[in-house]
């Protein structure tokens, strides 16, 4: 019996591409839109032949079961990091305001503290970095990611995140990755982080299990 898997197509971006500061129109839609597209594409392919494998021939050192579902984790997280990604730009630069530059500030010091240890996380990763509210102890951590499935913490809500792969920025900024990290920061829409804090109710949350700043 078929599960119940509708097919996704691939999220238009909220902005006009060539709107962004310093990341030119070829390099986010023509080229890194093209393969996040690619990635909708393959879990739709992957979700199709998983209706049709034999469940009786899984195991653990090779089966066409076993590799669906690693490659599906690799698809989706493809999806989903390079829609946070995407989405997460077209601003106009500056710095935070309300409640994520106060919650940034509580579990980092203060916003520059986070915007240092991304950076450093940026030129360290081989493929991600994401900025994200932890359900565990309340607070946002900044995790390093290599892999689209390789790095991610379970329980834990994207709130930045930050492709660091060449596929990002090469056509643009060739090997200067540290000056691509520099212009993403300037087209982070921080209205857009606002929302996804209301969303996910995190200030209430940590208001209601009384989280302080760290350290204090």
């Amino acid at each position: 019996m078929a599960r119940n898997n509708t097919k996704r197509t691939a999220s238009p971006l909220r902005y006009q591409a060539g709107a962004l500061e310093g990341l030119s129109e070829r390099q986010v839609t023509e080229h890194h839109g093209t393969l996040y597209a690619g990635y909708v594409n393959k879990t739709n392919e992957i979700r199709e032949r998983l209706d049709k494998v034999d469940l009786g021939s899984a195991n653990a050192t090779y089966g066409e079961f076993r590799e669906l579902k690693v490659e599906e984790t690799f698809a989706v997280n493809g999806v989903r990091l390079h829609e946070g990604y995407f989405d997460v730009m077209g601003g106009k630069g500056g710095s935070p305001s309300g409640d994520i530059e106060r919650l940034l500030k509580e579990d980092f010091g203060s916003w520059e503290t986070w915007r240092k240890e991304v950076l450093a996380a940026g030129v360290s990763a081989r493929g991600w970095v994401v900025t994200a509210f932890d359900w565990e102890d309340y607070r946002i951590h900044v995790y390093l990611c290599d892999l689209h499935n390789q790095g991610g913490i379970w329980n834990a809500t994207p709130l930045i995140v930050l492709d660091v792969y060449e596929h990002a920025y090469f056509l643009d900024y060739g090997v200067k990755r540290k000056d691509y990290i520099e212009v993403w920061f300037k087209n982070i829409d921080w209205a857009w982080v606002n929302e996804r804090v209301k969303r996910f109710a995190v200030v209430e949350h940590r208001n209601r299990h009384q989280i302080g700043p760290a350290g204090g």
